[in-house]
């Protein structure tokens, strides 16, 4: 009450705001304008904003001798640990770009380490210069084709939808759940509706009366547009279109023409996957700012759909613009069609300036997720496939996109055996269920790595995580499956026995305790390594991880078997043969 009163105050001009930023270029995304303005800031709120030199006084005056003012940038759906960071060196790496409020939905962290995983991400976004907010995750596993630590039911979630920073049920990816009526599926979205929280869409290809269905239960976005035909029926059905720019899927540049022609007030910008490599030297949100403005977008509808918008979606009705009121997240521009940022404040503190971060972030708690890879004693005969000479299922990469290609190429024989095959740009791929050493491998065959010797393998690997594996020669994934196991989780590359290079990802089997620079480092050499072996690729860990994704078209592979994710069946590799 105190505050408020205070606020007020200060608002009128009757008590000194606590900072001034003065000759301010206001850009405001609620009317859409710039123009100059002084405004006053008191315990972390806005409190009042006036033409320059007017009516307000304060305890600090900072002059922007007429630099851009904007409300600072939000992520509105985004995995932390695509990131492969904790997420404070996570926020040192975003803040200095603009970046002071994220939504996070944990679901690698869910798949592996279950609730605790969930509860893992909300104590480690504590006392950060960056908020971070939670979405439930609403399918572990991904799909009944996958093997998490565990299921999640709905009673499982229910307790945590009264936590303060919770703000809803994350992307609902088991859309055949929710045109069925699966009753678990429908409790998670009931539960979310009842507490007066958003639920997230995730619905690839689903159009027409489905897409309907999808909406009227209760499904209000969808980040998996990749036309604008997709993502104008959305809008027209009332849904929030996000509009996504990951490392792996990118299609903001696709989305774009449809912004520029409707200027949709239900649509904002999300990262879902960036790896660290990416954030490093593209950026995060900010970047995506940039893009539209380069692309001919208004720089301030630009900045709307990183903030305002993202805003009124999670109904978080008190930030994402300048205006009393609101909390004093902010940017100071240098220049607005680049989007330089020069200052950044958080809660009206100054956090942030010349791309470096100015106060202290905590050092996280320890990690309860170390020690997550069992994978039992596995031998050459768990990687055979049995067959004869004919067609095969092949699952054909799309380069900078996470869905894939249903191929079907001759089998390579040899001894009774399917068998990789380099010189055909065939390669074996494997699953390992690594949760509890169940000893269950799935096997298939990928084509677009150009991989010609060795193999690469992954832990993480979307969204149940168990292990997957790419490799020419059988030794060599068996020697990369226990290297990921021996570290507890991460990447490694193999040739000859003997592992060439790694990334340690020991929380989890999804994230580094390092600092970015160093983790980018050992990127950068096992991507060198793999590409030393023949690979193609630029970032072949992150291609692979997306392999095993069993809600992504068209065809996946899990450690159940290959998955036709269209029809949403078990396939055999090979008619009339069976895999060993």
């Amino acid at each position: 009450m105190q505050d408020l009163w205070k606020r007020i105050q200060v608002a009128r001009g009757e008590l000194p705001a606590d900072l001034l930023l003065r000759n301010a270029m206001l850009l405001n995304v609620c009317s859409g304008e710039s123009y100059p303005a002084d405004v006053a800031i008191s315990d972390g709120r806005i409190a009042g904003i006036s033409e320059p030199g007017q009516a307000y006084r304060a305890h600090e005056v900072r002059d922007l001798q007429g630099r851009w003012l904007a409300p600072a940038l939000m992520d509105g759906h985004m995995h932390i640990e695509s990131t492969m960071l904790v997420l404070p060196e996570f926020a040192r790496l975003v803040v200095p770009r603009g970046v002071t409020t994220v939504v996070l939905d944990p679901h690698e962290f869910a798949n592996v380490m279950g609730v605790e995983g969930i509860r893992y991400v909300l104590e480690t976004g504590r006392d950060l210069p960056l908020s971070s907010y939670i979405m439930l995750s609403s399918c572990v596993p991904a799909s009944s084709f996958e093997s998490p630590q565990r299921v999640l039911l709905a009673s499982d979630l229910l307790d945590l939808l009264k936590e303060e920073r919770v703000l809803g049920l994350a992307e609902m990816m088991n859309m055949p759940g929710v045109l069925a009526g699966d009753d678990q599926v429908l409790a998670k979205i009931q539960a979310t509706l009842a507490h007066r929280l958003v639920v997230d869409g995730h619905a690839p290809g689903l159009s027409g009366r489905d897409l309907c269905a999808y909406a009227a239960a209760g499904v209000m976005s969808d980040h998996e547009c990749t036309t604008t035909e997709e993502a104008r029926e959305r809008l027209r059905l009332g849904m929030w279109l996000m509009i996504r720019e990951g490392s792996a899927a990118r299609n903001l540049d696709a989305l774009l023409p449809l912004v520029k022609e409707l200027h949709p007030p239900r649509a904002f910008f999300v990262t879902d996957d960036r790896d660290p490599q990416d954030l490093t030297s593209r950026g995060h949100i900010d970047s995506m700012v940039r893009q539209a403005i380069a692309y001919g977008l208004e720089p301030i509808e630009a900045i709307r759909l990183a903030s305002f918008n993202t805003a009124q979606y999670f109904r978080l009705y008190d930030r994402g613009a300048i205006a009393p009121g609101y909390v004093a997240d902010l940017l100071v521009l240098d220049d607005l069609p680049t989007f330089q940022v020069e200052s950044v404040y958080k809660d009206g503190q100054l956090v942030a300036r010349s791309g470096s971060m100015l106060v202290d972030i905590p050092t996280p708690p320890p990690s309860a997720g170390n020690g997550t890879v069992h994978i039992g004693a596995l031998t050459r005969k768990h990687l055979r496939i049995a067959g004869s000479p004919g067609p095969v299922e092949v699952i054909g990469i799309e380069p900078g996109q996470i869905t894939t290609l249903h191929l079907r190429e001759e089998a390579t024989i040899q001894n009774g055996e399917i068998i990789a095959d380099p010189g055909r740009d065939l390669l074996k791929l494997a699953v390992i269920e690594r949760h509890h050493a169940s000893g269950r491998v799935g096997l298939g065959l990928v084509k677009g790595f150009g991989l010609k010797r060795g193999a690469i393998a992954s832990s993480v690997a979307h969204d149940a995580h168990n292990l997957v594996i790419a490799g020419v020669d059988d030794n060599d994934i068996l020697r990369a499956a226990y290297a990921l196991q021996e570290m507890g989780g991460g990447f490694v590359c193999v040739v000859d026995g003997t592992v060439q290079a790694s990334v340690p990802l020991p929380i989890g089997g999804l994230v580094s305790p390092l600092p970015a620079s160093e983790l980018v480092q050992q990127l950068h050499k096992l991507d060198a390594a793999a590409a030393e072996l023949g690979c193609t690729l630029d970032h072949p860990c992150m291609t692979l991880s997306f392999l095993s994704l069993s809600v992504i078209p068209a065809l996946k592979l899990t450690d159940q078997g290959l998955i036709d994710v269209e029809t949403f069946t078990l396939l055999p590799l090979q008619k009339n043969t069976t895999a060993q």
